[in-house]
């Protein structure tokens, strides 16, 4: 049975290192051009590595603001602005005014787009698949579980009691 006693820092110590180079790691793989290639040569779909991310975004969590796209993939938001054009003129997304606030052009996936990300979906599902056969299903579950605890706990802001940046 798992221990339910929370972490203490002693033990903490070395293994945050160890765990942030393990983030740095998987973050690095993600970002690699290679890696989006290979998955859009898996799903098979007609393009550009540098609209992928953005359409597999729009689709995650959308619709979305350009500048909140620009910052979810590390990129300037008049680049992005431009490639939300191209993806519109492909007719995988169409932008449109924000309900909450009628300054932001929002961008939201067609079913069109919905389908190249369902063909990028069962190409990720595949590799997934092939990634994780040796490992036991309670080991892959605790992964899931665990890496999504672990995002919820860090996407929106520091812990309480940690010192905030001074504002510009």
């Amino acid at each position: 049975m798992a221990s339910r006693k929370k972490v203490q820092n002693t033990h903490m110590d070395g293994r945050l290192r160890e765990l942030h180079g393990a983030l740095l790691d998987i973050a690095a793989m993600m970002n690699r051009p290679q890696r989006d290639e290979m998955l859009i040569r898996e799903a098979g779909i007609p393009l550009d590595r540098a609209l992928f991310p953005l359409l597999v975004s729009v689709e995650r969590f959308g619709p979305i603001g350009v500048v909140e796209l620009a910052d979810r993939v590390g990129r300037d938001y008049t680049t992005v602005s431009r490639q939300v054009a191209k993806l519109e003129s492909l007719g995988l997304v169409k932008r449109r005014g924000s309900v909450a606030d009628r300054r932001v052009r929002e961008a939201a996936i067609t079913p069109k787009g919905k389908a190249v990300t369902d063909l990028v979906d069962a190409a990720r599902e595949r590799i997934g698949r092939t990634i994780f056969e040796t490992w036991d299903a309670r080991d892959f579950e605790d992964l899931v579980r665990l890496m999504r605890k672990f995002a919820d706990a860090v996407k929106d802001e520091l812990p309480a009691g940690l010192p905030q940046a001074p504002a510009r």
